[in-house]
């Protein structure tokens, strides 16, 4: 069986002050209406134990992490994959993004078309059939290659698209 416990709390339990990084806290697993719920207690507001306690243990409020940039989700990057069906000239990006979402196991290699088969839109140059589960479709992409005075600023463009909320 695995616990489920909180996060800490940012303020003690008892006198709601909050705490801060490097300030000593003492954290209790307490029964509560058949739950185990997690509090926390600055030094200072700390006796012992309360009634029901399961377990506890004393800690140290950690330094706050800056976690900078973020994966997209892959939400928004199908989305964007499906906008840039509609602009050739966003070829190479679109492939690009399309291997990002098989090598993340989003997308998934479908069974191959032969060239009679594929969509008027992709007419030329190889197309590589993609299947998505989360929405049950099938995305055809053209395998375009960047050329090499292109790869910077693709690979610039495509991490803007596969992070948000630092510096990509």
């Amino acid at each position: 069986m695995d616990l489920k416990i909180q996060r800490p709390s940012p303020t003690c339990n008892q006198t709601g002050s909050e705490f801060k990084a490097g300030d000593v806290i003492f954290s209790a697993l307490v029964r509560e209406e058949g739950n185990l719920v997690r509090r926390d207690w600055s030094c200072d507001a700390w006796a012992s134990p309360p009634d029901g306690t399961l377990a506890w243990w004393r800690s140290v409020v950690p330094e706050q992490i800056d976690h900078g940039a973020s994966l997209a989700p892959v939400e928004v990057l199908l989305d964007t994959l499906e906008s840039l069906a509609d602009q050739p000239d966003e070829a190479s990006l679109r492939y690009l993004l399309a291997l990002q979402l098989l090598r993340r196991k989003v997308l998934r290699f479908a069974e191959s078309r032969s060239a009679g088969e594929v969509d008027a839109s992709c007419h030329t140059g190889e197309v590589v059939s993609l299947a998505c589960r989360r929405r049950d479709c099938e995305y055809q992409v053209m395998a375009v290659l960047p050329e090499a005075e292109e790869h910077a600023a693709l690979e610039d463009r495509l991490a803007s698209l596969l992070w948000s909320g630092g510096e990509s």
